[in-house]
This record gives structure tokens, sequence and C-alpha cells, in this order.
């Protein structure tokens, strides 16, 4: 069956996620992670893209990238490509290297893209790793003016920057408690009372009286709800319950 088409962001922004072939690890050292980051600056460019955000963890890459020119499935094809021919020369692996399908999210509100720039940066945190503000491999200190781990700045970190009135608003951005200001890739476990909670918000945001009317939308649209739900923590049984869409349906979107 073929994939739904993308939707396309009004604003231009996108969440976007590449995870490794069945959790494959992506970098295996610091030369890995700058030759990804080189290839990303590079395809981005050639395509008028920009960088607002970034986060390479040991399986799966984070990114907000604005596209203006509806250029991103073709720069992450070159990029991922690109990155793949690289890992498997270098490494002898051989197959696929990512995920065939990479996830896209558009941002179409100030509320939900402060939610993913926070989102995106607390990976290291959230995942136990190390804290965010030391965690080398994002665009945390591109952010605060800290240590750059790459040779030059890939962000243009000023449309949110005007928003957060400055570096110091996005340390208490990354730093707040709130985790459900809107959906996006990810896994936060929640219980079921949470879930039931974050469900009313997502259902509220779009304008639902309640998500059971998920069920009658064009697949496109259901699955983009679907995914804002998984992002947000729900399990496949939390989602089933909650929009009455089947768990056979709810498992194949990604």
């Amino acid at each position: 069956m073929a994939n739904a088409p993308r939707r396309r962001s009004e604003t231009g922004v996108y969440h976007v996620v590449v995870r490794g072939n069945g959790r494959q690890v992506l970098f295996y050292d610091d030369a890995d992670r700058q030759a990804f980051l080189a290839m990303l600056a590079r395809r981005t460019s050639d395509a008028g893209m920009s960088i607002w955000a970034w986060c390479l963890m040991s399986n799966h890459v984070h990114m907000l990238l604005e596209d203006q020119r509806n250029e991103l499935s073709h720069a992450m094809q070159l990029l991922l490509t690109g990155y793949a021919r690289y890992f498997n020369d270098k490494t002898g692996h051989v197959g696929h290297v990512f995920q065939q399908r990479f996830f896209s999210e558009p941002i179409e509100s100030e509320r939900y893209l402060m939610a993913a720039v926070r989102y995106v940066h607390i990976n290291p945190e959230k995942d136990g790793i190390e804290a965010a503000s030391t965690y080398r491999w994002s665009s945390y200190a591109e952010y605060t003016g800290g240590a750059l781990a790459t040779k030059e700045p890939l962000c243009t970190t000023k449309p949110v920057l005007d928003v957060l009135d400055g570096p110091q608003g996005f340390v208490e951005l990354c730093e707040s408690a709130e985790l459900h200001e809107a959906g996006f890739e990810g896994s936060l476990h929640l219980s079921d009372a949470e879930a039931i909670r974050v469900a009313d918000e997502i259902a509220r945001a779009r304008g639902f009286a309640h998500l059971m009317e998920v069920r009658k939308l064009p697949r496109a649209e259901r699955d983009a709800v679907i995914r804002q739900l998984r992002g947000n923590g729900m399990t496949i049984n939390q989602v089933e319950r909650v929009t009455g869409v089947g768990r056979s349906i709810v498992a194949r979107v990604h």
C-alpha cells in the first residue's frame, strides 16, 4: 500500500524525526556525528531550507526544519541516502540504515513550536543520558551561546529567540515542567488518567468535541492525529480507546 502524502505546513516549519532501521545505532563516534551534521547543513542549504533545532541521539535524530519551497522530502532523501552510504562504507554494514519513511509533523502555531523546541532539546535528559544543558550533540549551545560541538553554528535561532525574549527565555523553556503542550513524536509513558487529559487537550486544540471524531477523518488527517497522540506518550491501546480507531490501524501509523 502506498504511503499517504505528507501534510504540508502552512508556516513551512516541520518537526522531523529519522530513526535507525530496527533501532539500529546511527552514530558510533563523533566523526559520524560530524559527518551527519555536515551533510544536513549542505542539503538544507542547497534546498533553501533553515535548521531551527536539532538533536542527535544514538539511534534517532530530531530536527526542526523550515521549508518554504516544499523541498523537504527531496532534501531528506539526499541526506539519508548520503549518510547511509557513508555509514555502510565505514562500518561494512549491508542493508538499510534508516527506517524507510521519516516522520514529519507540520508546526502551525507558536504554542506547538515552543513545545517542539523544548522536546527536541530535552531528549537526552528525558532518556536519562545527560542534562539538556550539557549535552553536546544538540543545538542547545547555539541558543545559549555555549561551546559548540560543531565548527560553525547550524541553526537559525532568531525566530525562536524572538518569541522567548532571548537565551534566558530558552533556558527557562527547557527547564519548564510542561510536557503536553502539543503533539510530537516521542514516548512519555502516560498513565490512563494522564492520557485522557492529554487527549482532551488535543481534541480542543484541533476543534473536536471529542476524539471519537477522528474515525471519520480522511486517512492523512486521521494518521496525523494518531501520531500526535502517540507522540505525547499514549500506548496503542490508549489511542484505540480514546479515538475508536482499531489497534491494527494505530500500530501501522509511524
